[in-house]
């Protein structure tokens, strides 16, 4: 009965530690797995939309990028966008500003989008609410394209928002 009750306090003490060390453990993602997107990059929507990209090179647990959309022949909105290893995996953080820099989002709020999935060349990521997921896909070395999912069916289905051809 001794050997049982220390066996059970044993046996409960390693859940307890296994637990507690897969609540602190940083979740999945790196930044290598968006590293793809470094470069400048261009891409003009069916709505004739201008876009231009930049990305900066992956440096320690972080990525910073900004668009700018053009309508028209005028700014129409810009977009900093940050990839970043944080407790919760990697996470990407979106911030947009409409011309003269006027925040859409409160001054310390952005939009979060949580790391889901990635292979060679592809990485998906859910927003935090759940609602829509975006996917960063390289479809050759000179072009690579955000899309963005939503649920159909029980199923996620993508449709390009930016086909993106690299600037040279």
């Amino acid at each position: 009965m001794k050997h049982a009750r220390t066996y059970f306090l044993l046996l409960l003490a390693s859940v307890l530690l296994s637990n507690a060390q897969a609540q602190t453990q940083p979740k999945g993602g790196s930044v290598a797995d968006v590293g793809f997107i470094e470069g400048h990059w261009k891409a003009t929507t069916a709505g004739g939309q201008s876009i231009e990209a930049v990305w900066l090179a992956p440096e320690h647990d972080n990525i910073l990028g900004f668009m700018r959309m053009m309508k028209g022949g005028k700014a129409d909105l810009y977009e900093i966008l940050a990839y970043e290893k944080t407790e919760q995996g990697l996470v990407s953080l979106v911030k947009h500003f409409k011309p003269g820099l006027l925040g859409w989002e409160e001054k310390d709020k952005q939009d979060r989008y949580l790391f889901v999935e990635a292979a060679k060349d592809r990485a998906v990521f859910q927003k935090e609410d759940g609602s829509l997921r975006i996917l960063y896909e390289k479809r050759s070395a000179d072009q690579f394209v955000i899309a963005r999912g939503t649920q159909q069916e029980g199923k996620w289905v993508f449709q390009d928002l930016f086909v993106f051809n690299r600037v040279k």
